[in-house]
């Protein structure tokens, strides 16, 4: 029999498996439930590596553990894109930057003072998040609000630095074992482009600066580029299987002609260099995907992460599957977070539901089986189990030549 880790290998290479491999996102799950005290009776006193051996499943990685911090201040950053946590592949430095740092309950202020202006951004980390399991804080104050912010985001970025960190990667390769491979984050965005749209301003006030102010927002993603590709450099030299590059797109935020010329490019770059060195390049698709995933395949990517199907989006498991056929790229993900609900799926609808997954499966080759994006913390945990015992009896896998 083989393990998760020669598993999920053996698919990323389209090669045969003895069975379909379930590797569910369960961390936000089992911290609210651990957090409230309402885990099953059995898995009361477990940890998440109890529960993910008992189950017999893989260990999900792709998503970082966000307040597995030393120090408050590894945090505050949080607003920039810059986090130094654990299981992270480096730790941002801030070189000749003051900041003034502000706490008022669940909120944290950042004050960035550089020689060229003064940078403010406000996160939100509060009970409701700690309940629902949440490690990702919420910038309610982005960094980028006006034209005066530009030239001091800029010089913020040209003065950081990603400083390699492998302590913790390493570690978690260890405590992981052959339970499942190791991914390392190294930017949000697929691009500085992207990474503005998605750390730095509102949707609606990108849309107006990348209308009405373009040259601006070119000259600073040229700007925070050295930055950018240090940081997937610094991630691709990590212990990490995969490098994880980009982060949620969707048909109404990264429209085509924004993948076109900021995602897919940049995506293939990376994709050359990380193949070079040896490990794999994965982007979190999370989103309605729909006529935006030539765009992946152009991006020369090996797992398209967080796949969620209809009913969550317009795109079945099957459409995306063909639409992937002969790219090489493995779908990770492919259950409806909804579909583990007692109040979006009644049992009968379940079942049905499986008996439908298991046709857009067909083969079951380039297939990683997850709940996307997570296990929602009020999931029938019986269904989990269900799920699980459907991947055992798929197999084998035995993809076509």
């Amino acid at each position: 029999m083989m393990t998760y880790r020669e598993r999920m290998l053996a698919t990323l290479a389209g090669r045969p498996t003895d069975c379909l491999p379930f590797v569910p996102r369960l961390d936000l799950w089992y911290k609210s439930n651990k957090y409230l005290g309402t885990l099953p009776a059995k898995y009361r006193n477990a940890s998440l590596m109890n529960i993910v051996e008992d189950l017999d499943v893989g260990y999900h990685t792709v998503v970082p553990d966000y307040q597995t911090f030393d120090d408050p201040l590894d945090v505050v950053d949080r607003a920039l894109g810059m986090w130094r946590v654990k299981h992270m592949p480096f730790r941002t430095a801030l070189n000749g930057i003051q900041r003034n740092i502000s706490y008022d309950g669940d909120f944290t202020t950042v004050e960035y003072l550089t020689p060229v202006g003064k940078i403010r951004t406000k996160m939100l980390y509060d009970e409701s998040m700690r309940r629902a399991g949440i490690t990702l804080s919420h910038v309610v104050e982005k960094a980028l609000k006006s034209d005066e912010d530009y030239e001091a985001l800029a010089y913020i970025y040209e003065h950081a630095d990603p400083v390699p960190f492998y302590e913790g990667l390493a570690e978690f390769k260890e405590q992981i074992g052959e339970r499942g491979l190791i991914g390392a984050i190294a930017t949000m965005g697929a691009s500085p482009m992207h990474e503005i749209l998605h750390e730095l301003m509102t949707y609606e006030e990108f849309v107006y600066a990348y209308y009405d102010n373009r040259e601006e927002l070119e000259r600073l993603a040229s700007r925070m580029s050295a930055y950018h590709d240090k940081a997937i450099e610094v991630a691709t030299k990590s212990p990490a299987d995969f490098i994880h590059v980009g982060t949620n797109y969707d048909l109404q935020i990264t429209w085509p002609g924004f993948m076109a010329e900021h995602v897919a490019p940049h995506l293939a770059a990376t994709a050359e260099e990380i193949h070079a060195a040896g490990k794999l390049l994965l982007t979190h698709t999370d989103g309605e995907n729909s006529n935006l995933l030539p765009f992946f395949v152009a991006g020369h990517i090996d797992i398209a992460d967080s796949v969620c199907p209809a009913p969550l989006t317009s795109l079945t498991l099957k459409q995306v599957r063909a639409a992937f056929s002969g790219s090489g790229i493995t779908v990770w993900g492919g259950v409806a977070s909804v579909a583990v609900l007692e109040n979006s799926m009644t049992d009968r609808e379940f079942d049905a539901y499986l008996d439908q997954l298991l046709l857009d499966i067909g083969d079951g080759d380039r297939l990683i089986l997850s709940i996307a994006d997570t296990a929602p913390p009020d999931m029938k945990f019986s269904r989990l189990e269900r799920i699980a015992k459907l991947a055992k009896e798929f197999g084998p896998v035995r993809p076509r030549a």
